[in-house]
C-alpha cells in the first residue's frame, strides 16, 4: 500500500510514511470488507460513513505538518483508522463524532492508543472547545465553508484541512500566522458531508 499508492504519488513525508505502515488499516474495516482494507479506496463502515483512502488519509496527515508536540482535533472519527494515524505523529489527538455508534467502534479499535487519542460523541462542526486550542485540525467530511468555530479553535500558527464546496470539493488547506490566515487548494476531493450547526 505505502509503496504502490503513497510513495508513487506525492506523499514524501518519512514520518507520515512510517505511520501509515504501522497502523493496521483491515483493523479499522468491517469484518467482510477485510480483504479490501489495503486497496486504493474508500469503504463502507455504516451510517452513510467511509474510512478515507489511504492516499487521502496519508495526504491530509502530510499537509498538517504535524510534530511530535502537536495537539490535532479530528472532525469525522469514523471507525479510527485516521485517528490511528494521527497519533504516530502526534502528542495528542481528539476526534469528535456524531453518529453514537461510530464513535463507540472507535473508542474499541483504538482502545490500546487510548492514552493519545480521545474518542468523543458531539457535533463536530463546533469543535471540541475544553481542549483547544490546536495545533491541527482535520475534517473528514465537506461543508460549504470552513466552519467558524473551528478556526476559533486554531492555534497561532496552527494548520487545518478540510473539503470544502457543495457539489465540487476542494480539499483545502489553511495556515495560521501573524499576518493573517493563508489558504491553498490542494486538490479535487468527495467526501461525505459535514452534518451539524456549521454542517450542509
Amino acid at each position: 500500500m505505502v509503496d504502490e499508492q503513497l510513495l508513487a504519488r506525492d506523499v514524501t513525508d518519512e514520518r507520515v510514511l512510517d505511520a501509515m505502515r504501522r497502523v493496521p488499516r483491515h483493523e479499522f474495516v468491517p469484518e467482510g470488507s477485510a480483504h479490501e482494507a489495503y486497496a486504493d479506496t474508500p469503504l463502507p463502515i455504516g451510517h452513510g460513513a467511509t474510512i478515507s483512502q489511504p492516499y487521502i488519509v496519508a495526504l491530509m496527515a502530510q499537509s498538517l505538518t504535524l510534530e511530535p508536540s502537536d495537539r490535532v482535533l479530528e472532525v469525522g472519527t469514523g471507525w479510527g483508522y485516521a485517528a490511528a494515524v494521527l497519533s504516530e505523529l502526534a502528542e495528542h489527538v481528539t476526534t469528535v463524532e456524531c453518529v453514537a455508534a461510530l464513535a463507540e467502534q472507535a473508542r474499541a479499535r483504538l482502545a490500546p492508543r487510548a492514552e493519545r487519542v480521545e474518542v468523543v460523541h458531539a457535533d463536530g462542526s463546533l469543535g471540541h472547545p475544553p481542549n483547544a486550542p490546536y495545533d491541527a485540525i482535520t475534517v473528514a467530511a465537506a461543508g460549504p465553508s470552513i466552519p467558524e468555530p473551528l478556526l476559533e479553535q486554531l492555534a497561532p500558527g496552527g494548520r487545518l484541512v478540510m473539503p470544502v464546496g457543495r457539489g465540487g470539493q476542494q480539499l483545502t488547506l489553511v495556515v495560521r500566522s501573524q499576518q493573517g490566515d493563508r489558504t491553498e487548494t490542494l486538490l479535487p476531493v468527495r467526501f461525505v458531508p459535514l452534518t451539524g450547526q456549521f454542517g450542509v
